[in-house]
């Protein structure tokens, strides 16, 4: 046998075995559920939690996995928010389809942005990404009479889903919707990640200038899981509008971007799982610090921030899988 052929058996195995489930995983989608009957009040929040993972999880596998470096993300979340805004003010409601074309144009100006992101590295990148969010920003400003500009848009209701589950005021229906998007697109993140093309991102992360001497060709690779991440944000987004039934401009603010690769900090880039966490943690920990100070509660932020930054580098799961000898999620 050769020594290619044992690489790739070698591969395969290491493959297979990060896509067994263990028994800590279901535990903690088990766990997810318990709002539903241990903090029905926290129903609304919750929702909010599991949108805001579900764009730190679009973040991560551009930053986590293919180490595309981003502050302007959120670029991708409000265009989603509009798309669905603008379908429901032309008096489509229905959730699922209103999402999947949301996403579906959030990702085609993923697409478009893709041919200039896999140009450029390191600052540079992080510059046109925080450019691309600004221009985005001022450009829905400009755009008041469609947008609404600072003022927002108010939509309707949005439609029951399937016919049958209405929107409640106490927000059942908005957090098992919310829940169940980010559980599919967890499960797509997962299996995309181990695979081989996920062993090619890690390959782009970790020395880019390599990839072409093996084979690869990297800036395929990147566009499309920018363009993989910039529909997935845009999965978000529209979440946000149809549980909320309203969008403004903060959708696109820088400080959204800047929000998000705080919580991946926290949780810990490269895991998919640090997504989910760091949100937990970021927004259990602004609802708390806002009620005691409304107006100072991101100095108690940027507090924990430094803390983890110094102490636990690789975020809280990182520092976990560190003491306990786990596996890498």
């Amino acid at each position: 046998m050769s020594d290619v052929t044992i690489d790739q058996t070698s591969a395969r195995g290491w493959l297979k075995r990060q896509s067994r489930w263990s028994p800590f995983e279901i535990v903690f989608w088990a766990a997810l559920l318990l709002p539903f009957f241990l903090f029905p009040t926290y129903l609304p929040l919750a929702s909010q939690v599991a949108i805001a993972a579900l764009f730190a999880l679009s973040v991560d596998l551009i930053l986590g996995y293919a180490g595309i470096i981003t502050l302007g993300h959120a670029m991708f979340f409000g265009l989603g928010a509009y798309a669905a805004a603008l379908l429901g003010q032309a008096g489509w409601g229905e959730p699922l389809t209103g999402l999947l074309l949301s996403g579906a144009f959030a990702g085609l100006v993923g697409y478009a942005a893709s041919f200039i992101i896999v140009r450029v590295q390191h600052l540079a990148l992080l510059m046109i990404t925080l450019g691309l969010g600004f221009l985005t920003l001022e450009l829905a400003n400009a755009m008041s009479w469609l947008t609404g500009g600072t003022d927002g848009l108010s939509i309707p209701r949005t439609w029951p889903i399937f016919g049958y589950f209405r929107f409640d005021l106490w927000g059942y229906t908005a957090f098992g919707y919310t829940l169940a998007v980010l559980f599919i697109c967890f499960l797509a993140s997962r299996r995309l990640v181990n695979s081989s093309f996920g062993l090619a991102l890690r390959g782009v992360r970790e020395n880019i200038k390599r990839m072409p001497a093996i084979g690869s060709e990297y800036r395929s690779h990147l566009q499309k899981i920018y363009v993989i991440s910039a529909a997935m944000a845009g999965l978000a987004g529209a979440l946000l509008v149809q549980t909320t039934s309203t969008v403004a401009l903060d959708v696109l603010s820088f400080n959204r971007s800047a929000d998000v690769v705080v919580m991946l900090i926290l949780g810990g880039t490269g895991r998919l799982y640090g997504a989910i966490v760091g949100s937990i943690i970021f927004l259990l920990a602004r609802d708390q610090l806002s009620g005691i100070n409304p107006q100072y509660w991101y100095f108690w932020i940027g507090i924990l921030l430094m803390f983890v930054v110094l102490f636990m580098p690789k975020g809280v799961l990182g520092f976990l899988a560190r003491i306990t000898g786990g596996r890498d999620r």
